[in-house]
C-alpha cells in the first residue's frame, strides 16, 4: 500500500507542486491546507533595509503599488527572491540560511542606526524584528496580511486519528497550531496527538521543530535548509527506510 503524507500548504501553486512532488516520490499525499490569505491592503514603508519574507507578500506588495525606492531590499529565502525578480524589483540580500535567523546573521553588521521595514504575515517570528533591533536598526513591521484556517481543514487530522496516516509535513509553525486546532474542533485532539507517535514527522526549521516540540509532537526530519522540497525528501526517503517511522533526530 502507497504511503500517505500529509502536506499543509496553502491551496494554490505551492499546494500544486507540493502534490506533485510526493507523487514523483512514490507516497501519495494527502493535501490538507491549512493556511489561508486575508490581505490587509497595507504597503511596505519607506526605509533603510525593506524585509519581504514570502511570495504571498511580495505579490500583495506589488498589487498594492509599492515602490521600494533606493532601499536594500532583503528577501529570507531564493523563492521570495525568484517573485521580487518576477515583478521586477531588484534583490539585493539573500541569506545562506532561508531563516529569520539566517536574515539577521547577514543583516547584523550592517543595520546598527538604520531604519528597517519588516513586511510579512501577521504570524511572524519575533526572531527577526528582535534579532534586527538587538543590532541596533530602528524596526517597524506592516502586517500585508493575515493567516487564517481555511473552513474544513483538517480531514488529514481524521486520517492520523483512525491510524492510516503515515506522514505529516509542517511547513510552518501556524500549520502546526491550526492542524492540531482542527482535531480539537473534531473532538479528536488526544487520539490525533497520540497517533502521532507512529507518524513520521517533518517539521520544515527550526521555529516550526520548536512549536511542534511545545505542543508535545515528537518531530523526526527537520532539513538543513528550509524548503519544502528538501523537507519531503528527507522525509520520504527516511519512510522508505524506516516504515513506521520510528527513527528519532
Amino acid at each position: 500500500m502507497t504511503m500517505k503524507v500529509a502536506v499543509f500548504r496553502p491551496d494554490d501553486e505551492r499546494l500544486d507542486e507540493a502534490v506533485e512532488l510526493l507523487e514523483s516520490l512514490d507516497v501519495n499525499p494527502v493535501p490538507d491546507p491549512m493556511l489561508a490569505v486575508r490581505p490587509t491592503d497595507e504597503t511596505p514603508h519607506h526605509a533603510d533595509f525593506v524585509v519581504l519574507t514570502s511570495k504571498t507578500g511580495v505579490e500583495l506588495a506589488d498589487k498594492n503599488g509599492w515602490n521600494p525606492g533606493d532601499a536594500t531590499v532583503c528577501a529570507i529565502g531564493e523563492r521570495t527572491a525568484a517573485t521580487l525578480r518576477e515583478y521586477g524589483y531588484d534583490v539585493d540580500i539573500v541569506p545562506d540560511e532561508f531563516s529569520s535567523r539566517g536574515l539577521v546573521a547577514v543583516l547584523a553588521d550592517r543595520v546598527d542606526g538604520k531604519s528597517v521595514e519588516v513586511a510579512r504575515s501577521d504570524h511572524g517570528s519575533d526572531v527577526l524584528t528582535d534579532g534586527l533591533a538587538n543590532a541596533g536598526a530602528d524596526v517597524h513591521e506592516t502586517v500585508l496580511y493575515e493567516l487564517v484556517r481555511p473552513k474544513g481543514a483538517g480531514r488529514s487530522a481524521e486520517i492520523a486519528a483512525d491510524g492510516d496516516l503515515d506522514a505529516a509535513l509542517f511547513t510552518s509553525s501556524l500549520t502546526v497550531e491550526h492542524f492540531l486546532d482542527a482535531a480539537e474542533d473534531r473532538d479528536i485532539r488526544d487520539e490525533v496527538t497520540d497517533a502521532l507517535d507512529d507518524v513520521l514527522v517533518g517539521a520544515i526549521g527550526g521555529p516550526t521543530n520548536d512549536t511542534a516540540r511545545e505542543h508535545g509532537v515528537r518531530v523526526d526530519v527537520v532539513p538543513d535548509t528550509a524548503s519544502f522540497d528538501r523537507l519531503a525528501e528527507e522525509a520520504v526517503a527516511r519512510l522508505h527506510d524506516e516504515p513506521n517511522g520510528e527513527a528519532q533526530v
